[in-house]
Parts: structure tokens; C-alpha cells; sequence
């Protein structure tokens, strides 16, 4: 018989989410522009630096059989690349912020709004953020000329898919973490290393075949291919592969989180 009380039972969510989230979106108005340049100036540094520089000198990359433009190559890995920094970020430090250093999830669970809520809340929060930061990187490139394929449209809703797997794998660490140094293995031991086996800075094929294979399941690998191919006007190869890898990283990882952080606040 399951036990009621036990942190692995099944999430108890309801509608209060939502003013949880909009008390989180209110704040963030106040700083709304800087947080929006700040989110899309690494990136846009990352595509002009290589993607320009570097480009001029590789000129065009082998995928699948097609040439393609580094500056496509690039721009198509890194909008995933800053879909996963801009969720982390805000689902690590600011999560953090707020229920651990400000206290501001105590405050809120004084009123009827359960732990469940505020957790989902922040998930959906975190993704939130990612998602108007891909959102302008996005329109900076359309302005740039560098895809202006229709699938685009497809390709945001993968992004903002991503956004809610990578909101909810962080909310793991932050639900562990006794500090923001914690989050540095996050983002050392986990993070880097994935930016540069998922195919963003070049093809995963000049990989070892072993790490080829650890890459095929890493969640950043399968939103990079599901997305890619509609910058180039192209259709995904394997597109239901790619959504179940990130749905059961988004649920599992979900779960997880919302497991040790009833632990931590029962403690």
C-alpha cells in the first residue's frame, strides 16, 4: 500500500501554479530589458565570433551527405545551446534565491499553495525565461538572413520543449544544492561537457564511435537534431525518437526534483 507521506508519491498539482508564476513574472518585469540583453549577448557573441570568424575560414561542414553553411550549423545548435543555459540559470541561481536565501517559497506555502506548485511553478517559470530568450535570438537571426525557413515555427516549440527538460533536470541540482558554489559541478561536470558532444560546434561524426553513442542519448544531442534540419528547411529524421528522449528526461528529471525537495523542506 503506498504511503502517503512519501516523497516519491505522485505530484498533488493544481491551478494555484499560476500566481505563483505570475509573482514571478511581475518581479522580473522590473528588470526585463537587462535580463534580456544579458541572456542573449553570450550567445550572439558565440554565433558572430565563430560563426563569422570561424566560418570564413571553415566555410561549409558535411552533414548527412550536405553541405552546409557554418554560420546555419552554428546558429542551429547554439539557439539550443541557449535554450539549456538561459532554463539553467534561472531554475539554479534565482530558484535558489528564492527559496533558499530570500525564503520566498516559505512565505508563499503560508498561504493554501502547496510545495507540489511552487515546484511546477518554477519549472514552468525557468522554461519560461528560456523561452523568450530564444524567442529574441531568434528574431536576430531571421534580421541576419541566416534561416527563414517556415519550420522555424515547428523548431520553437521543440526549443521551448527544451526549455522545460533542462528547467526540470536543473531543479534536481537545486533541490541538492547547500550554495551557489554547488552549482559549479553542475555546469563544469555536466553542462560543458554535453555542449561539445551534442553536435553544436561541429559534426557529432568526427566523435570517437563510444562517445558518439553516450551523445545519442543526451538531451541536448536529441533537441540540436530535432531542430537543426529546420533551419534547413528539412524535416527531422527521427522526430519521435528525439521527443520521447526529452519528455522522459522532462518527467523523470520532474519527479526527481520535486522528490528531493519535499525531503529537503521536510528536514
Amino acid at each position: 500500500m503506498r504511503n502517503p507521506q512519501s516523497v516519491w508519491r505522485v505530484p498533488d498539482l493544481s491551478g494555484r501554479w499560476w500566481p505563483v508564476f505570475m509573482r514571478n513574472l511581475l518581479v522580473w518585469r522590473k528588470l526585463a530589458i537587462p535580463s534580456l540583453v544579458g541572456n542573449i549577448a553570450e550567445p550572439l557573441m558565440w554565433l558572430v565570433a565563430f560563426g563569422y570568424g570561424m566560418g570564413a575560414l571553415v566555410g561549409q561542414v558535411r552533414l548527412g551527405g550536405t553541405q552546409v553553411p557554418y554560420i546555419l550549423f552554428l546558429a542551429s545548435g547554439s539557439i539550443c545551446m541557449s535554450a539549456m543555459n538561459a532554463a539553467s540559470f534561472e531554475a539554479l541561481y534565482s530558484a535558489f534565491s528564492r527559496m533558499h536565501v530570500q525564503k520566498t517559497w516559505d512565505g508563499i506555502m503560508n498561504a493554501p499553495v502547496s510545495l507540489d506548485n511552487v515546484v511546477l511553478a518554477e519549472m514552468l517559470w525557468a522554461a519560461y525565461k528560456s523561452i523568450f530568450t530564444v524567442t529574441a535570438i531568434l528574431c536576430v537571426m531571421l534580421a541576419l538572413g541566416i534561416s527563414h525557413s517556415p519550420k522555424l515555427a515547428v523548431a520553437w516549440l521543440v526549443l521551448a520543449a527544451a526549455g522545460i527538460t533542462f528547467s526540470s533536470i536543473a531543479l534536481v541540482f537545486n533541490a541538492v544544492a547547500k550554495g551557489y558554489d554547488f552549482f559549479t559541478y553542475y555546469f563544469t561536470l555536466f553542462l560543458t561537457p554535453m555542449m561539445f558532444l551534442s553536435g553544436v560546434f561541429f559534426p557529432r561524426d568526427q566523435l570517437p564511435a563510444l562517445l558518439r553513442a553516450v551523445s545519442d542519448w543526451l538531451p541536448l544531442t536529441n533537441a540540436v537534431e530535432l531542430v537543426r534540419p529546420m533551419f534547413m528547411d528539412r524535416w527531422p529524421e527521427h522526430p519521435v525518437r528525439g521527443l520521447v528522449v526529452l519528455a522522459v528526461y522532462a518527467v523523470g528529471a520532474y519527479w526527481l526534483a520535486l522528490g528531493l525537495t519535499r525531503r529537503r523542506f521536510r528536514s
